[in-house]
């Protein structure tokens, strides 16, 4: 007999189950519950008891019955309390996962810390405003950067808020401890003073990544609730901080903190370069609200004497009259690496066309003025800035047209640079060639803020961002003068066919872009709106026909009788065998489709009936014969369908 499995269960049942032999199948399950009254006594035998039996036969499978009973709990009879304890871990090597795994280039380490300071400067900026003793002797509001290389060492000084010892235990002695969430949540209560908006921290993690390159670290700070200085030291390999007084009086700070980062041998030389430094923050933290300098290595000329005549040669009377040369010095200070302003946080109205054209040469080191620009603010259900821009020229290389991830779109956060790595998140792979920046508030990011999390309010802004461009684009392609629009479309127009095949969801927008060459113009591009609009009244149809070349079209021979008939045709050049089909995915799936009430007719889909192979693998003989029976068709078709002999037959390139 198989052992009782005895088990409590809630409430006072009976249950049988039976998997019963099924002829030809596996056994079914049946079960069967019987629930006793809760007045019932209690059964003495609880548990579970199993029964098999195996049956020989044919088509019979083995028989399993198991019967359980429980009963209710007795009256008084009371669970035993089970004992509470907490998590441990071992703090440096959870500190060493966290910030190993949070951030994938060791380079953020400097965005974070900046981000820190200007948090704190947000702060006691906030606190001014209700208490201006706490901007007493505390000197400007900046950040200061000093890469040592002979000591090895980084030194990131700021005049902000600063911190008490108790402050320097919550915020830097406990892990995912934000000071900056607290400080918002304290403002939040506080219904007079409100929010601050432009504060950046929210995790709590992002000082730690100062480990990513240090293997030690010292925060020296100084808040103006507090009398003393005090000194946080830490070690990356170890789970313990010492917390003491500062007592040097060279090392006293009138307000605010600094962080000193003893860089690893095999950091040294790459972030202990002052043109390292400067880089990375010109690229992170260009657009910081505060001045942000560092420490650099410049030259000047300057004039000194020249060396007096040596021992034993006597100095003629104008050689005795001192002379000075000029020469060139190096020495050391402060550079602002911040001065570009962001521009998008400006008033639309009050910016020139020449700032923006200057931004876009900076932020994008282009040396051409953009085709077009667009400046927008979104408010409602996601609120963010952006500047787009078409630029001036097509990428260099060809392959960009099938990479979305070519970098054009830079990403901020609070004006804080987030990323500019981005796989589709924010434009389709189509528009890829638009450049920009983004600046939001609301966007959904993970802990090490590298990666945007895909969310609703994404999806938001990525269908505005497309369709600010689609208008950006339109508004090219209706100025009185055709050549930018003619740029736009040469530099361009793969990109937007790309688009016709793969986003079915903006076709309306994306025909209008669309220019053809045409038999009737063979040196401007129409569209075609402007198609139809010199269409006679009889024709009912836009017809095209797409080829490899303009010079191919123009000496097909089944189109040179139509031609001559004032039937004008649509030629589009096929570049890819899939660009055949972009006009007709504008707007069906099928080969005819629709265009303002008038049907497209394609004669490439009826006149390249022939398979591809027979054009590739014919000789020049049977080529002929292929030709000669499609001009056989098109004259049949132009006596059934074309009977009116001023019809317009279109052909389109593009």
């Amino acid at each position: 007999m198989a052992p009782a499995l005895s088990r409590s269960l809630g409430a006072s049942s009976v249950a049988a189950l039976r998997p019963t032999p099924s002829r030809g199948r596996g056994p079914t399950l049946r079960s069967a519950v019987a629930v006793q009254g809760r007045g019932a006594a209690a059964v003495a035998a609880r548990g579970v008891r199993w029964e098999a039996g195996r049956r020989k036969g044919k088509g019979r499978m083995v028989g399993v019955r198991c019967e359980a009973a429980v009963t209710e709990k007795p009256a008084g009879e009371e669970e035993a309390a089970g004992e509470q304890f907490e998590y441990q871990a071992e703090v440096s090597r959870l500190l060493d996962l966290i910030v190993h795994s949070l951030y994938s280039h060791k380079e953020v380490f400097l965005r974070e810390l900046v981000s820190n300071a200007s948090d704190a400067l947000d702060k006691l900026r906030f606190l001014s405003v209700t208490d201006s003793s706490v901007l007493s002797d505390g000197g400007e509001l900046e950040i200061r950067i000093k890469p040592d290389p002979e000591a090895g060492t980084i030194t990131i000084t700021d005049t902000g808020i600063g911190m008490t010892k108790d402050e320097l235990k919550d915020c830097l002695g406990t892990i995912a401890q934000s000071g900056t969430s607290k400080f918002l949540k304290a403002l939040k209560e506080n219904k007079d003073l409100g929010a601050d908006n432009g504060l950046i921290g929210q995790f709590g993690v992002g000082f730690y990544s100062a480990f990513l390159v240090a293997e030690k670290v010292v925060v020296s700070t100084k808040s103006p609730k507090a009398d003393k200085q005090y000194v946080w030291e830490a070690m990356a390999d170890s789970s313990s901080y010492v917390i003491k007084e500062e007592t040097d009086p060279e090392k006293m700070l009138t307000r605010g903190t600094q962080i000193t980062l003893f860089l690893r041998d095999d950091d040294k030389y790459e972030f202990a370069d002052p043109g390292r430094i400067q880089g990375l923050v010109k690229n992170y933290s260009q657009f910081v609200s505060f001045p942000i300098y560092t420490w650099q290595e410049k030259s000047r000329t300057v004039e000194v004497e020249e060396e007096e005549p040596k021992e034993g040669e006597e100095a003629t009377e104008g050689e005795k009259k001192k002379k000075k040369k000029t020469i060139t010095e190096k020495y050391w200070d402060w550079e602002l690496a911040n001065e570009t302003k962001p521009i998008w946080m400006r008033n639309p109205k009050e910016v020139e066309k020449t700032e923006y054209n200057e931004f876009y040469k900076k932020a994008f080191n282009e040396f051409l003025d953009p085709l077009a620009y667009t400046h927008f603010t979104t408010e409602g259900e996601v609120e963010f800035r952006s500047v787009l821009y078409i630029p001036g020229m097509a990428p260099l290389s060809n392959e960009e047209i099938m990479n979305p991830k070519t970098k054009n779109i830079r990403l901020y956060v609070k004006r804080v640079f987030i990323s500019d790595d981005f796989d589709g998140e924010l434009f389709p792979r189509y528009l890829s060639f638009v450049k920009g920046v983004v600046d939001s508030n609301d966007l959904p990011l993970n802990v090490s803020r590298e990666i945007l999390q895909e969310s609703r309010i994404v999806r938001i802004m990525r269908k505005r961002l497309v369709r600010k461009t689609f208008d950006m684009i339109q508004e090219i392609a209706e100025k009185e003068d055709k050549e930018d629009y003619k740029k736009f479309w040469e530099s361009f127009g793969k990109f937007v066919k790309l688009g016709c095949i793969e986003d079915t969801g903006n076709h309306k927008r994306l025909a209008p872009l669309l220019r053809f060459y045409s038999s009737k113009n063979e040196t401007d591009l129409i569209s075609l709106d402007q198609y139809v609009e010199n269409m006679p009244e009889n024709q009912k149809a836009i017809y095209y026909i797409a080829t490899d070349s303009l010079q191919s079209a123009k000496t097909a021979p089944f189109l040179e009788k139509l031609v001559q008939k004032d039937i004008e045709v649509r030629a589009r050049f096929l570049f890819t065998i899939y660009q055949r089909f972009v006009v007709c995915l504008c707007y069906s799936s099928g080969s005819e489709a629709h265009f303002s009430f008038f049907r497209f007719s394609t004669l490439s889909s009826r006149l390249m009936r022939l398979p591809f192979r027979i054009y590739r693998h014919t000789k020049r003989k049977n080529l002929l014969i292929s030709a000669k029976k499609t001009w056989n068709w098109v004259m049949k078709m132009r006596t059934r369908k074309m009977r009116a002999s001023r019809n317009t037959l279109f052909y389109v390139t593009g």
